[in-house]
């Protein structure tokens, strides 16, 4: 594991988020769990300053090649493509858009929680690419069936950043006054076990990569989502 000073900056702006949100020392303790989930994954794979591949992940990279096959590889190259920011992030700010728009008569402090999904979005990404930065794991030691990224392999940041675009959508102030529909919910959460499948099945990240980086966006999006300036407006 190398030097964990690139985690420095991400934690001093959850922490700065959590006091401009008026949540105090708890909200930030909240808004650092998810960092902290990261960080207990990294140690069960990069411990003592030396990444490894556990039996689960070599097996868990066996098994999804066994699914390997013409169609199924064009399908995944397409998909996974809506973990990536570069599709996510115009989304968030578009659901953004019309959110605020939604809110024509509503007060100046109400208005900016139409923000959520791209704050969520951008934290996530954030807390991503910080993690790959601090643990450094390489990438799987395998024929990738697309490019292998450069940068490091945990956490996944697809799907870090699928979960937490989802569970913002889903979890958003004022998205839904009715009970909640089945077949949105369904879909969503198909698209982000496809999405982090779509990085096992193209074999750029080892299983623990993707597990670890579900969890973390969810817990992530759920904690800010706790925190008074949004929970205003449920």
């Amino acid at each position: 594991m190398s030097s964990l000073w690139p985690l420095l900056p991400m934690a001093l702006l959850m922490v700065g988020l959590a006091l401009a949100l008026r949540a105090g020392i708890a909200g930030a303790i909240g808004l650092l769990s998810a960092p902290a989930l990261l960080l207990l994954g990294a140690g069960l794979v990069c411990a003592d300053s030396a990444c490894h591949s556990p039996a689960f992940d070599i097996a868990g990279m066996a098994l999804a090649a066994q699914g390997q096959g013409p169609l199924a590889d064009v399908f995944f190259r397409v998909l996974t493509w809506a973990g990536s920011i570069v599709v996510l992030g115009p989304l968030a700010i578009g659901l953004a858009i019309h959110a605020w728009q939604r809110q024509p008569g509503s007060p100046k402090p109400a208005r900016p929680q139409a923000l959520f999904v791209p704050v969520a979005l951008a934290g996530a990404a954030l807390m991503a690419y910080a993690t790959k930065l601090a643990i450094a794991r390489p990438r799987p030691e395998v024929a990738a069936l697309i490019e292998m990224p450069a940068d490091a392999s945990y956490p996944s940041a697809h799907a870090l950043q699928i979960s937490a675009f989802v569970a913002a959508w889903l979890l958003a102030p004022g998205r839904s006054t009715g009970p909640p529909r089945p077949a949105p919910i369904a879909l969503a959460m198909l698209l982000v076990v496809l999405v982090a499948w779509s990085r096992l099945h193209l074999q750029v990240h080892y299983p623990g990569d993707i597990l670890f980086a579900l969890a973390a966006g969810a817990v992530w999006v759920v904690t800010l989502r706790q925190l008074p300036g949004w929970r205003a407006s449920s």
